[in-house]
């Protein structure tokens, strides 16, 4: 059951290329002109802020709306059909797929085009894996409120806000490690282990509180 609500989500996101293709325009346009704005001469902070905003825009973009479409008839058949538990675990695991895809494709992008920072490649893939998926969590959860108040978008993003900013701060300070090329001997493993546990968090939560929404 579970895998058929993960592909279900698959088949309609690539059925309706609206939001995927406005996504990719967003991240082409961002890094076409950071190239223009900064011909390659970004310090290493720079180039670390920079590749989070454009992160964390398309983590709101993709995450955000996950739960906007799921209204009138659609809402009622998964409400006779699934599961809350199922149901909101399949949209943060696809969530969480679908941006880790798309995070992956935007530092090569933004690498290959800016320039590539990253002294310490295999830690920052770790951080940009556990970012990419603990935002993805966040998101859709709180996606999941703001579609039980009409839907409201700016909610949504308003709601996000003060949840989603002790992860980027935990992210900003192991990416920038990463990005000096820290060794692993220099870096907080106790950072990273936060960072793992706020996904697991987030899921937990998700999977608690859900259902309380679902019956609304």
């Amino acid at each position: 059951m579970l895998s058929a609500l993960i592909k279900k989500e698959f088949l309609l996101e690539f059925r309706q290329k609206s939001t995927l293709g406005g996504v990719l325009v967003y991240v082409a346009g961002t890094i076409f002109v950071s190239v223009l704005c900064f011909n390659g001469r970004l310090d290493k902070p720079t180039w670390n802020a920079l590749f989070w905003i454009i992160t964390l825009f398309t983590s709101v973009t993709i995450s955000g709306k996950s739960f906007l479409k799921e209204s009138g008839g659609a809402g009622l058949f998964n409400y006779l059909h699934y599961s809350p538990q199922q149901f909101i675990i399949a949209k943060i695991l696809y969530n969480m797929v679908f941006m880790l895809a798309l995070s992956f494709i935007t530092f090569f992008f933004y690498a290959f085009f800016v320039k590539n920072e990253v002294g310490n490649m295999p830690m920052f893939f770790i951080v940009l894996t556990l970012a990419s998926t603990g935002l993805a969590g966040v998101l859709s959860l709180m996606s999941a409120i703001a579609a039980k108040a009409n839907g409201n978008f700016a909610m949504m993003s308003i709601l996000s806000f003060p949840v989603v900013m002790p992860l980027i701060l935990v992210v900003i300070r192991l990416s920038k490690q990463a990005v000096d090329g820290l060794e692993w001997a220099g870096v907080s493993l106790s950072f990273i282990s936060i960072l793992a546990a706020l996904n697991v968090l987030t899921i937990a939560l998700s999977f608690l509180l859900f259902p309380y929404l679902w019956k609304d």
